[in-house]
């Protein structure tokens, strides 16, 4: 029997080009589900697209709604503040703050308590006098009166330089750093700055603990060994004529929403501060939602537009979802929400937004400013207002249980099913084709057999015919 190379080869026929033409046919399922696949795919990305734009409208509505804590008004009620001379003081403010001026006259600036030991000593010199005790106490009072603080320092006897009061006095935390100062004699003095400014954080020195005489005198009394170099005292000032004072340099309720910082006095030339309101958080949040309204606007219309003429259509043309969401996003604007039912302001156009036949929004700056100038308050509770309900639609829309999620989660798995249905096609497939190759093959054997039987009968005959001629003419 002839051997087959390949489909053909025997017979003289094209049987591979046959066999081509006939899994192409086979294939058309094949081909249908990739199809069907391509267009789930390109709905996710339109969904996908879709979901994107919903997310930039509810970080801008986001930026609209007040938290739970504070209203709208307090949201966007910031200041900027300005100190006609800034080398007097800084100014910083909060949403509590009142659009105004106040003249501000410091007369003192707050300052720490410094104290220094009336007497030194050699690095290596005993300081205090223990009298044969193993310990002596030394304790530092901060403030006065009830609300006065102590801390007792123990003072070991095997640690007497100037250099272990020092680190035992800072080890205490007890108000004061001490540092050693060393003079062109070599001799040592200790110095003690109170850490915080103002009276009230004044330190006085008491206890048993009692300081060596170098000279030889009697031994000197904790309470008297320190002598004041600077007093302490408090920061003192006029707003707007009244007397305020603070321990520190810093005036933290002397005016509602104001942080003043002292950094010099002007006795007698009073220095102004003027607050104006900031607008510009407001106006920008504004300006953000409406482009981004009109953006995801935009993007929902080409998703589900349909062109006659080149009877062409978007991804999400006559989709249910997008309708849903096209329809609950601009619902919003058509309802006064109900937190605005006896406000000065209740829809949108009010302050200067309108939206068009098309949906598309539009500012108009000079509205919203001449708006903001009449009453803040209710613009800032408006916007408020929209954006909250903007913002509560889109958390629904793009929650894991919204209806976006629900759509994609339904695609994918329509998707994973043409996947088990491609997987099962691909293996019919390849065993129609082994049927097809067998039989075309056992084909091909069968006709280059006869053939080559026809042959060889041909030939014989031929032979014949030549022996029959030659007896005729002999």
């Amino acid at each position: 029997m002839a051997s087959i190379s390949s489909l053909g080869s025997g017979s003289g026929l094209d049987l591979q080009g046959l066999l081509t033409k006939l899994m192409a046919a086979e294939q058309a399922p094949l081909t249908l589900l990739n199809k069907r696949e391509a267009k789930f795919q390109a709905s996710i990305s339109a969904l996908g697209s879709l979901k994107g734009g919903l997310a930039s409208l509810q970080t801008a509505a986001a930026a609209l709604s007040p938290e739970s804590t504070k209203t709208a008004t307090a949201k966007f009620s910031t200041y900027q503040a300005n100190v006609a001379d800034s080398t007097i003081a800084t100014v910083a403010t909060s949403s509590s703050a009142v659009a105004g001026s106040y003249s501000l006259e410091v007369t003192a600036l707050a300052s720490a308590q410094r104290q220094a030991l009336g007497t030194t000593y050699g690095a290596t010199d005993p300081v205090i006098d223990f009298g044969g005790n193993a310990t002596r106490t030394l304790t530092l009072t901060k403030g006065s009166g009830p609300s006065a603080s102590s801390v007792d320092i123990t003072l070991d006897s095997t640690k007497n330089t100037l250099g272990d009061l020092r680190d035992a006095i800072n080890k205490a935390a007890a108000g004061v750093s001490a540092v050693i100062v060393t003079g062109a004699d070599n001799k040592q003095n200790l110095l003690l700055t109170a850490t915080d400014t103002g009276t009230a954080n004044a330190v006085t020195l008491s206890g048993n603990a009692s300081f060596v005489d170098p000279s030889g005198g009697a031994a000197i009394a904790a309470s008297s060994a320190f002598s004041t170099t600077q007093t302490a005292t408090d920061a003192a000032a006029k707003i707007n004529g009244i007397a305020v004072s603070a321990s520190g340099n810093t005036l933290t309720t002397a005016v509602d929403g104001l942080t003043i910082n002292l950094q010099k006095t002007n006795t007698g030339s009073p220095t102004t501060i003027t607050l104006t309101r900031d607008t510009g958080t407001l106006k920008s949040a504004l300006t953000a939602f409406v482009k981004n309204y009109n953006d995801l606007n935009s993007s929902m219309a080409a998703l589900g537009n349909y062109d006659a003429t080149t009877k062409s259509a978007g991804a999400l043309n006559g989709d249910a979802t997008l309708r849903t969401a096209r329809s609950q996003v601009r619902g919003v604007l058509d309802n006064v929400p109900s937190s605005l039912s006896g406000a000065a302001y209740k829809n949108l156009s009010d302050i200067g937004i309108s939206v068009d036949k098309a949906g598309v929004m539009s500012l108009d700056n000079a509205k919203l400013q001449k708006a903001i100038d009449t009453n803040f308050g209710a613009v800032a509770e408006l916007a408020g207002a929209y954006g909250s309900r903007i913002k509560s639609v889109t958390d629904s829309l793009l929650s894991s249980s919204g209806s976006i999620s629900a759509k994609i989660d339904g695609i994918n798995r329509s998707v994973a099913l043409i996947d088990k249905q491609r997987d099962a096609l691909s293996l019919r497939l390849t065993a129609i084709e082994k049927q097809y190759r067998a039989q075309f093959t056992a084909l091909d054997t069968a006709i280059a057999s006869m053939q080559n039987t026809s042959s060889y009968l041909t030939q014989q005959l031929v032979g014949i015919s030549n022996i029959t001629n030659y007896n005729s003419n002999n």
